[in-house]
C-alpha cells in the first residue's frame, strides 16, 4: 500500500468481507437467542447488513473498482469467539449475555473501520461514500446501543 487510495481501499474490501461474514452469523444468533427481544434485534440487524452491504458496492462503484472481499483476520477472530460463547453456554441466560457482549465487539470493530472509512473518503474527495458510509455508521451505533439496553435492563440480571 502506497497511498492512502491504497488504504481505503484495503479498508473498504475489509468490510465488505467482514459484513457478508456478518450477515451469515446474524441468522445463527438469533436462532439461539432465548429473549424475544435479542432474537428481534438481531434479526432487524440482519435486514440492516443486507442494506450495507448493498452501500458498500455502490461506494465500490463510486471509486472505480469491483466489490470485492479480502480475508478479514480481525472480524473472524470476534466470530470466532462468539461461536466458542455460543458452543459453551450451559445457561440459556448467560448464552444471551454472552451473545450480546460478541455482537458489542463485532459492532465496536465496525464502528471503529467505518470511521476512519469516512475520514479517508472525506480526505480523498468521495464525499456521496462518505455519506453512505456515515449511514452505515449510525446502524452500527444504533445496534450497539441497543445491545446496551438490552443487557443493562434485564439480560444480565436474568444470567447473574
Amino acid at each position: 500500500m502506497k497511498s492512502l487510495d491504497d488504504l481505503f481501499l484495503h479498508f473498504l474490501k475489509d468490510m465488505y468481507h467482514a459484513e457478508k461474514q456478518i450477515l451469515r452469523t446474524l441468522p445463527k444468533m438469533a436462532k439461539k437467542a432465548e429473549s424475544d427481544d435479542l432474537r428481534k434485534a438481531f434479526e432487524e440487524h440482519r435486514d440492516e447488513t443486507e442494506g450495507q452491504i448493498e452501500r458498500l458496492e455502490q461506494v465500490f462503484e463510486m471509486v472505480g473498482k469491483r466489490a470485492r472481499g479480502e480475508y478479514c483476520d480481525a472480524i473472524h477472530g470476534i466470530l470466532e469467539e462468539g461461536k466458542e460463547i455460543m458452543n459453551e453456554a450451559e445457561d440459556k441466560n448467560t448464552l444471551d449475555a454472552g451473545m450480546i457482549a460478541a455482537a458489542q465487539a463485532v459492532e465496536h470493530y465496525e464502528i471503529s473501520r467505518y470511521g476512519t472509512l469516512i475520514a479517508w473518503a472525506k480526505q480523498l474527495g468521495h464525499d456521496k461514500a462518505a455519506t453512505l458510509l456515515k449511514q452505515t455508521l449510525d446502524e452500527e451505533n444504533h445496534a450497539d446501543e441497543l445491545l446496551s439496553k438490552l443487557a443493562e435492563s434485564s439480560l444480565n440480571k436474568k444470567a447473574a
